[in-house]
């Protein structure tokens, strides 16, 4: 990182203006130079200014630095403890404030990545602004990383368009950097989830298969399964159901190898899907049901095995059934009452036990004012036909036919929609 960089950076962490920094040393308009790198100061000048901002020139303790960086970058890209992440994050962040390091420039980014982590979504984009006002002197490796995480925080976001944009700059500095394989397959995947967010099946296939080839030569087989998941999500879509059973398949084994249960569960949620989608309800509540019993497993994927349940339970129609595992997922929502997803699972657990129970007049309420607004801001496009239909069939069998009607468009329009993504 060059100097002239490096202290710009420290000058806009600590909230001091050029003037400050200057005062007594040198021109506001030299250090401006200086910061921006037209200008090579003398020794004694970078001195007096790493002084002034309380920062140690000191090249054997940037080494230690570094390989502490290092570890830390990792640490972010594989599953951690969360406490040993924040542990490390509040050492190096002591050792940036008192110490001229080049991996200052990396730590401030990968910051982005690690409130991320944290959930820490606030100071993720409190970050990134904070960044921009420096990003002009970035290279080509920061870059990289930069694009990348500020397309981690729109997918955050469900901005998934602009994560896309910003995968696709970072994806265009590969040749410009030196790279391990298994962060370029890092990107693919990423880049392959988005694309299947997107619903861009073609391409999800293009960068799964892609990722897969870099995870297999590396032995990383939990990398390998979530590949064969998207491969499997991709072949379902474009309805090559027996393709897609075989990537489910391969990606269960994988988990059961490496004994992960969240690939396993994840598995069992999508060949659930699968076989509802073809009309196998037996088959999909056999998986829903292997996907909701495992306490290792996320909550928010337990709740996701669970309103599937129910909605293969109603669709066929089997009320009691339906209504047990309705008690189940209460005492789920019970847990997740902080997490951001409650009030989907909220809106829908609800919308099942008024239609259950005939409780038509709180069902419609629930549904036309919480959930479609819901499942609109947050494009969620096979939760709104579902539930559009199940309002516009109930208006038919009411009589109510302009309601019905009204509805019944909706769902057909976001039909389409999905189609032309």
């Amino acid at each position: 990182m060059e100097i002239g960089s490096f202290i710009k950076l420290q000058r806009v962490k600590q909230g001091m203006t050029q003037e400050e920094l200057a005062e007594g040393i040198v021109s506001m308009s030299y250090l401006s130079k200086i910061e921006n790198q037209r200008t090579e100061a003398s020794p004694e000048v970078i001195s007096m200014l790493c002084t002034r901002l309380g920062i140690e020139l000191d090249s054997e303790k940037d080494i230690t630095i570094k390989e502490k960086c290092e570890q830390w970058f990792n640490m972010l890209f594989e599953v951690n403890n969360k406490d040993e992440i924040i542990e490390k994050y509040i050492e190096l962040n002591e050792l940036m404030t008192m110490v001229r390091s080049d991996s200052l420039m990396m730590f401030e980014i990968h910051k982005i990545r690690y409130f991320l982590i944290m959930g820490e979504l606030d100071n993720a984009l409190e970050q990134i602004n904070s960044l921009n006002e420096i990003s002009g002197t970035f290279d080509s490796l920061h870059l990289f990383y930069w694009y990348k995480f500020k397309g981690n925080f729109a997918t955050t976001n469900n901005e998934y368009n602009q994560a896309m944009r910003m995968y696709r700059l970072a994806e265009d500095k590969i040749n410009q950097v030196n790279l391990s394989d298994s962060e370029i397959a890092d990107l693919q995947y990423t880049i392959a989830v988005t694309h299947s967010k997107l619903l861009n099946t073609l391409e999800v296939i293009e960068y799964s298969n892609k990722a897969i080839d870099i995870f297999q030569k590396e032995y990383n087989f939990i990398r390998c399964a979530q590949c064969h998941i998207l491969l499997g999500i991709s072949y379902r879509r474009i309805k090559m159901y027996e393709k897609a059973i075989k990537h489910y398949n391969l990606a269960r084994h994988l988990g059961e190898l490496n004994k992960n249960n969240n690939i396993i569960q994840l598995t069992n949620q999508n060949l659930g899907y699968l076989y509802s989608a073809i009309g196998d309800s037996k088959e999909a509540i056999k998986h829903y049901r292997g996907a909701i019993d495992d306490e290792a497993v996320g909550l928010n994927e337990r709740l996701i095995a669970t309103t599937n349940l129910i909605k293969e339970y109603y669709k066929t129609h089997n009320f009691e059934k339906a209504l047990e595992v309705i008690e189940k997922a209460k005492r789920l929502l019970d847990l997740a009452k902080n997490n951001v997803f409650y009030e989907l699972y909220y809106y829908i657990i609800h919308s099942y036990i008024y239609a259950i129970n005939d409780q038509y007049d709180q069902f419609t309420k629930l549904v036309i004012e919480d959930l479609i607004p819901y499942l609109k801001k947050h494009k969620d496009h096979g939760n709104l036909i579902l539930f559009t239909n199940m309002l516009a069939k109930h208006f038919e069998q009411v009589g109510k036919y302009k309601d019905s009607v009204k509805y019944y468009k909706l769902a057909n329009l976001t039909y389409e929609e999905i189609v032309n993504l």
